[in-house]
């Protein structure tokens, strides 16, 4: 019986295995940030969102070369409503400066980018420039909403700038993140997964008992050894004692009745 329940319980689980996802952390080697030319105070951020950059598109400017990296979070794994930080580094090879606009990205089904999933926030700058020759840092805060489904989304981060007073954008992060539910490592799946490990290695172990309770019961069921009844002999000593008495008087009489 434990055996059936064993295998029930077992062909359960893989088949519903393809349906629960499991968040992958896949670590990317880490990306060398080109050094900011001014302290993050004089880049003028706003705070507030401002005008939605993702319906216009522009093309990028020659000599403009982008760079993204998470400075905190590696494996880009991004908890649901909680904000999440990266830095877009900028190179100017060109022979104008140009004036940094905004910072925009988006969440997209990983198979289908024309499938949008959030457009996350703006962020604005007002006065930040990269001279010509030169490279600068600019920090990104975002948020997905807390309502996404954890799985894996793409983010495509834009950075909007402007050259001689014509708009650019360019592409500065187009991968892959892993969004898990707030909490990280608790999150139901994982609590799921720990109790069907643990119910697994119960049944298990009632298995294991069981075959061993069979086997110990096969060992005991051995045949019992024959014991022989002898004829009892009595000692002299103890019939002389007993001379005269009453008690001798009945073995003789057993004694001639048998004869």
């Amino acid at each position: 019986m434990s055996i059936r329940v064993f295998s029930i319980f077992l062909a359960l689980i893989l088949f519903s295995a393809p349906f629960i996802q499991v968040a992958r952390c896949q670590s990317d080697p880490e990306t060398d940030v080109v050094e900011g030319t001014g302290e993050a105070g004089d880049l003028g951020i706003v705070d507030e969102d401002v005008r939605d950059f993702g319906s216009d598109s522009f093309s990028p400017a020659p000599g403009i070369e982008t760079v993204c990296v998470f400075p905190k979070n590696p494996s880009k794994v991004v908890a649901a409503g909680e904000e999440s930080e990266l830095l877009v580094g900028m190179k100017n090879d060109g022979d104008s400066s140009l004036n940094i606009i905004a910072i925009q990205a988006s969440v997209h089904l990983p198979f289908d980018h024309r499938y949008l999933v959030q457009n996350l926030s703006v962020q604005a700058f007002n006065n930040a420039t990269v001279p010509p020759s030169a490279q600068a840092t600019f920090p990104y805060i975002f948020a997905v909403s807390k309502f996404m489904q954890p799985g894996s989304f793409d983010l495509v981060g834009i950075i909007v700038y402007e050259i001689d007073q014509n708009p650019f954008q360019s592409t500065f992060y187009n991968g892959t993140i892993e969004v898990t539910e707030p909490g990280g490592l608790l999150s139901v799946e994982s609590v799921f997964l720990f109790c069907l490990g643990i119910a697994l290695l119960a049944l298990l172990g009632f298995w294991i008992r069981g075959q061993i309770q069979n086997l110990s019961k096969k060992t005991k069921r051995a045949p019992k050894a024959k014991v022989e009844v002898g004829t009892a002999t009595t000692d002299a000593s103890t019939d002389e004692w007993l001379e005269g008495t009453a008690y001798s008087q009945s073995l003789s009489n057993k004694s001639k009745k048998k004869k």
